[in-house]
């Protein structure tokens, strides 16, 4: 295993490939009593249609969050199961572009790492606890449906795209989860959960080389063939619609807005922007920024509004909502107070704040275990090295915000969700 040492920020990361193509990362931290090891594929919710075996497929949305509830089936019983009555804590969550199972434990780490990776590699699926499963999870979409932040969020995703699978729920629907079969998530499995499309992050009290031996004891001895996956033709940067509406049970009319943004390459420049969108979020509509203390005092937001900057597959956008009387109100003043940064120029003194209190929050985020490792998949999958952020901030001026602000925060890249109460005129 190749060791290397990031001095500026006191970490020691410890990496291999293996024979197979999996991806090893070990973060060691002796003096840790919990560890905890995350297993992810490159497979979220947008990778609806691939090539496989040379063809083309479309698959039903909500696919990858279906097959990854489905995973813990084995056919001696259930890993989820089996690896908390082993002490450990496990999970799995599927974003739009990762499925990631995970667990956390103080003893028998090893022992629980061999489960880990065997039940993620063995499917087992009937054709009958298929179709159970439907049920279960159709309840969790209905749930999720009645809440206005996720109708808010899926209406503004329709206005900003057209082609894209950002628009479909990474659970999908009731009707789309019927077409699911145990035929298609083989199928699905075969494709994307091979080792040369995963990475095994491993953080805490653990052996670099002992977590490599038990990957290589467990894990398939084939990579796989990369799959190409079709994320759509793209597209113009002005949104497909400017608004959506509707009514529901709320207590007072709630938005978000959202600003269509160029999607970076791979490589250095996609941990870039995003540390750099990150940056703008805070710098224009942050809690301690001049437009939230004016907002605020004028009592047009309340402490929900807030917001953040998100990369997807071939996507990025900005985004920010909240509860309010006046949403087109505070729509357009964050869209004014952009461009007046932007033709202004940013306080160089609260700048020089938000950027120190950035990287401070990077740095804190190395205290999670699970963001560590999530971060350091991520850079696998998409070509950088994750511990290389403080080089790459320092890379980060004002002018890039300002320019960033220029470019992508502007009426003809905005369109707004808006949920109004039952009963508003």
């Amino acid at each position: 295993m190749v060791e290397r040492n990031y001095s500026r920020i006191g970490e020691r990361v410890f990496e291999e490939t293996l024979p197979n193509g999996l991806r090893l990362r070990v973060i060691e931290k002796p003096h840790h009593a919990k560890s905890c090891a995350f297993f992810v594929t490159r497979y979220g919710g947008m990778d609806l249609r691939f090539q496989l075996n040379g063809q083309w497929r479309d698959t039903p949305a909500g696919i990858a969050h279906y097959l990854e509830h489905k995973m813990f089936d084995t056919e001696d019983g259930n890993a989820l199961q089996e690896l908390a009555q082993n002490g450990a804590e496990p999970n799995a969550f599927t974003s739009n572009d990762i499925t990631a199972y995970y667990f956390y434990s103080t003893e028998h780490f090893y022992e629980n790492l061999k489960i880990l990776l065997e039940f993620v590699s063995v499917p087992y699926f009937t054709e009958e606890s298929v179709e159970k499963e439907q049920g279960i999870i159709a309840q969790e979409i209905r749930m999720v449906e009645d809440t206005p932040d996720w109708q808010s969020y899926t209406q503004l995703m329709g206005c900003l795209y057209e082609r894209s699978p950002a628009r479909v729920s990474v659970a999908g629907t009731v009707e789309s989860i019927r077409e699911i079969t145990a035929e298609t998530l083989y199928d699905c499995h075969r494709a994307f959960y091979h080792p040369g499309n995963m990475v095994l992050c491993v953080v805490g009290n653990v052996d670099a080389e002992q977590v490599a031996a038990i990957a290589r004891e467990v894990l398939p001895d084939q990579c796989g063939e990369p799959i190409p996956r079709d994320y759509g033709e793209g597209e113009a940067l002005c949104p497909v619609k400017k608004e959506a509406q509707q009514k529901m049970e709320v207590s007072m009319p709630q938005f978000l807005a959202g600003y269509k943004c160029e999607p970076p390459q791979s490589g250095r420049e996609h941990l870039r922007l995003s540390i750099l969108g990150d940056m703008v979020c805070d710098i224009l509509f942050g809690d301690s920024s001049p437009l939230y203390s004016r907002l605020y005092e004028e009592g047009l937001i309340n402490n929900s509004f807030g917001g953040n900057f998100d990369i997807l597959p071939g996507a990025a956008y900005l985004y920010v909502g909240g509860d309010t009387n006046e949403p087109k109100k505070v729509h357009e003043a964050v869209t004014a107070e952009a461009k007046r940064l932007a033709a202004e120029g940013i306080d160089e003194d609260f700048y020089q704040r938000i950027r120190r209190a950035c990287y401070g929050q990077m740095i804190r985020g190395l205290n999670s275990f699970e963001s560590i490792a999530v971060s350091a998949a991520e850079g696998v999958f998409f070509d950088y090295n994750y511990y290389d952020f403080p080089e790459v901030f320092e890379t980060i001026t004002k002018a890039d915000v300002e320019d960033f602000l220029r470019r992508n925060v502007t009426e003809e890249r905005s369109a707004i969700s808006l949920i109004y109460p039952k009963d508003f005129a």
